[in-house]
Parts: C-alpha cells; sequence; structure tokens
C-alpha cells in the first residue's frame, strides 16, 4: 500500500498537469455514471447506507453517541477531517472535527472552553486489513468546530465557524480561532491567534514555504493568509502577517468571472487579527480585497490551492477555484450551471489522477412549485471537466443505534484519503466511512 506522502508525490504531479492540459471544464460533455449507483450494504451494520458504483465497498465507525476507547461518547455533527497515514503506510489517523456549539464537553481536558461542547476525535484504522481500529477524545471545549486543514508536520487544524463572544452567546470565553491538533497526541486548547478571528471554515499549508491559507464561510467572504516571519517547521507559535487576498490593480474586484478565467493576485495586510474593533473581513475589504460568496473547503496541492464557493456562481451551485502560489495567478477552475450537475461543494481533497474530490452540502430547491431535495452527494470532477459520482447518501434508519429517520439529504464532509481508501462523514444522524473500490473506473 502507498504511504500518505507516495500517495501526496502521485497526486500532486497529475493534478497540476491534468489540470493545465485540459483547460475549460465548460468544453467537456457532462461524464457522469450516476446510472451504475446500487445500493450496497455496510459491512459494519448491514444497512444499506449508500449507493455505490460497481466494485465499491465501505464500513462505518463511530456514530454520534456512541462509546469511545477512552470511555466517553461520540459527540454528534462530525464535519472537517484530515489523514495522516503511519511510516509504513499499515495504517492511519484521522482527527475529525465535531460542529456542536452550547453542548456537554467531549472530555474534561484539553479543554479551551467549559460551555462548549465542540472539539475534535482521533480514530485509528488498518489500511492493509481494512478494520477500525479506535476512536478517543483529542480536544473539547471549542465551538463549532466546522473544517480545519493537515500540516505538513502531522498535525490538524480545527477552525471554528463563529465568532461567538461571552457577552452575546453565553460562552465563558472568545471564539473564533484555529486550534492545533497532533494527530499523534492531544490538541492544544490554546488559540492560534495569529490566524485570526473571524468565521473560520477550512486551513491548508504550503509546504514550500509555510504559509496557511484560510477560508471564510460568510455571504460576503475573504481568502485569507498568514505568512510567518520565518518558515514553520513545527506548531504556529510564531510572529507572521494575516492578509486577504485581491485582485492586482482592480480594487474590490466584483466583476463576472467566465470558467477558466485568471487574474492576478495582490495581498493587503490585516492590521488587528483579533479583530477586536472591526472585522477582519471588513479591514480587508476597505484595503480592496476581494469579496468571494461562503468560502468553504480548500487543499494546497504541488504548487496550487483549490477551494470552493459553496453558493457561488451564476446559479448559486456553487464554485471551485484554482490559485497558482509561484505565479500568483486565480482561476475559476468550475462553475456549477445548477444544483441537479453540482450541488453546493463543500470539503474537497485531490486524487491520484489529478480529478478533485467533492462533497456536496445540500439545498432546498422548487420543482413545479414543490420543494424538492434530492440525496446528497460525493463528487468527482476530473481534469477533463466531467463529474462522477462516487456515492449517494441513502441513510433511512428503522432504530438502528436508536435513530430513526430519512437522513438521505444530510451534508457529506471530512473527505480525505490514504493508500486506497476514502475517508467522509455524513454529518446527520453523524457516521464516519471508509470508502474503497476501483476508483479508476469511476475518473
Amino acid at each position: 500500500m502507498a504511504t500518505r506522502r507516495e500517495f501526496l508525490a502521485t497526486a500532486t504531479a497529475t493534478a497540476v498537469a491534468a489540470f493545465a492540459q485540459h483547460g475549460s471544464a465548460t468544453q467537456r460533455p457532462f461524464a457522469g455514471r450516476d446510472q451504475a449507483l446500487r445500493p450496497v450494504a455496510d459491512e459494519t451494520t448491514g444497512e444499506p447506507l449508500l449507493r455505490l458504483p460497481p466494485g465499491f465497498s465501505y464500513k462505518t465507525l463511530s456514530w454520534s453517541l456512541s462509546g469511545m476507547k477512552d470511555g466517553h461518547t461520540a459527540t454528534g455533527l462530525p464535519d472537517g477531517m484530515g489523514a495522516f497515514a503511519d511510516a509504513d503506510g499499515k495504517a492511519v489517523t484521522l482527527v475529525r472535527n465535531h460542529e456542536i456549539t452550547l453542548a456537554p464537553l467531549l472530555a474534561q481536558a484539553p479543554a479551551y472552553d467549559r460551555r462548549c461542547g465542540g472539539g475534535t476525535t482521533t480514530l485509528r484504522f488498518d489500511l492493509s486489513r481494512g478494520e477500525w481500529l479506535s476512536c478517543r477524545t483529542s480536544l473539547a471545549g471549542t465551538y463549532k468546530n466546522c473544517a480545519g486543514g493537515p500540516t505538513p508536520w502531522g498535525s490538524w487544524l480545527t477552525c471554528e465557524e463563529t465568532v461567538a463572544d461571552p457577552t452575546t452567546h453565553g460562552v465563558e470565553r472568545p471564539h473564533g480561532y484555529v486550534f492545533e491538533v497532533p494527530a499523534s497526541g492531544n490538541g492544544d486548547p490554546r488559540p492560534i491567534v495569529g490566524l485570526g478571528r473571524f468565521v473560520h471554515e477550512a486551513a491548508a499549508v504550503d509546504p514550500r514555504t509555510g504559509i496557511v491559507y484560510l477560508t471564510e464561510d460568510l455571504s460576503r467572504a475573504g481568502l485569507y493568509r498568514f505568512v510567518p516571519e520565518r518558515p514553520l517547521q513545527g506548531p504556529l507559535r510564531g510572529p507572521g502577517q494575516l492578509q486577504m487576498l485581491a485582485i492586482e490593480g482592480r480594487r474590490n474586484f466584483r466583476g463576472l468571472w467566465r470558467q477558466d478565467m485568471a487574474l492576478s493576485v495582490a495581498w493587503v495586510d490585516i492590521a488587528d487579527p483579533g479583530a477586536t474593533a472591526q472585522s477582519v473581513f471588513r479591514q480587508g475589504e476597505l484595503r480592496g480585497g476581494m469579496r468571494f460568496r461562503r468560502l468553504e473547503g480548500c487543499w494546497c496541492d504541488d504548487g496550487h490551492l483549490y477551494f470552493a464557493s459553496t453558493n457561488g456562481g451564476r446559479a448559486r451551485a456553487g464554485q471551485i477555484w484554482d490559485l497558482h502560489l509561484a505565479e500568483q495567478r486565480l482561476r475559476l477552475l468550475y462553475e456549477s450551471p445548477g444544483r441537479d450537475v453540482l450541488n453546493m461543494p463543500d470539503n474537497l481533497t485531490t486524487m491520484p489522477d489529478g480529478s478533485l474530490l467533492l462533497c456536496e452540502d445540500s439545498a432546498r430547491k422548487f420543482v413545479l412549485g414543490w420543494q424538492r431535495q434530492d440525496p446528497t452527494r460525493l463528487r468527482l470532477l476530473s481534469p477533463h471537466g466531467g463529474l462522477a459520482t462516487v456515492a449517494e447518501n441513502n441513510i433511512v434508519l428503522n432504530g438502528l443505534y436508536g435513530l430513526e429517520g430519512d437522513y438521505r439529504q444530510a451534508e457529506w464532509c471530512g473527505v480525505c484519503r490514504a493508500a486506497d481508501w476514502v475517508f467522509a462523514n455524513i454529518q446527520k444522524p453523524g457516521i464516519t466511512f471508509a470508502i474503497t473500490g476501483p476508483w479508476d473506473a469511476i475518473s
């Protein structure tokens, strides 16, 4: 089995070349294989929780409110997640967020705020045998941990999607920060203040420079970066500058982007990352920063930063952006023409052939006056611009683990990969999946 390092080397080498070669996705036909999907039973519970292409299988672990190895109970609303393969490639550690607000603590320590139920859990999976090994608490007392991102030194950056404050939200301490959780241990309950206080979504670290890129999940959102004074080799505690992306020579650019359009970017400084007087976004906007619509997942791969605008574009169905880090050029890689094609992309990662694996969020739509909502999907955007469905949510429960109801519209999140396995969460009722199969057959 390939190690994480080997996988990333393959993925990064192919992703950039493939996207550069094939150009605009609007010029390519839709190339999905959704018609081949069929219900597949979970090898853990026997229930047909997913619809998958032929040859695929999966196992589940750590359902909401289930017991964990450390004696605590797994909390709900799993969200962003990172994968860290062992050096020998035999097992992988997953660090998983929980988008909980005010609730009992996951655990007593390490904890930031005793009134908050968010944080992270850490799972182990045997890649060679395809078996779940364990699940434990790794950080507690945070608020609405949404997405995040892995670091080159083997830790997970978990991000709070909030600016909750003791004066307004009933919490004990201010929130809106990023925290660091080593894959091999417990998280640090001290916020990383240099990365700013705002409605964080995801993070990605450029291993060449140590620059940390950050997304913001608001209807008026910025793309940010933290530039360290010294190259980073470990925990993010050193000095640096937080900045917001702008279009070079075009202050507060809000022009209409066509697919494959690219423009040079600049960066404007954020004077007060702690946002004590004025929001981080407003500081950047006043200096000419570019406004996006709901930035969510991001992933750094061989000099490119890919990130999603969940409801961006003319159809409000989502956009995928590509920032070339060396050239400092921003390109609109893909724009969904409608939610039946791609429905609000969220978390994302790369695959070895250069494809992007995308989690769909959920959104209600109206058809002939009737409210309708389709099952959410795990999608594959190929370098040619075609879309295929890797998995479709098929969760309808009748008492399993005490759960009842139709959860087929719940969002996918936390997608990550190690060796031949893709890991992802479905936020409600709260399940973590390990999926494997012939990936080449659907790319």
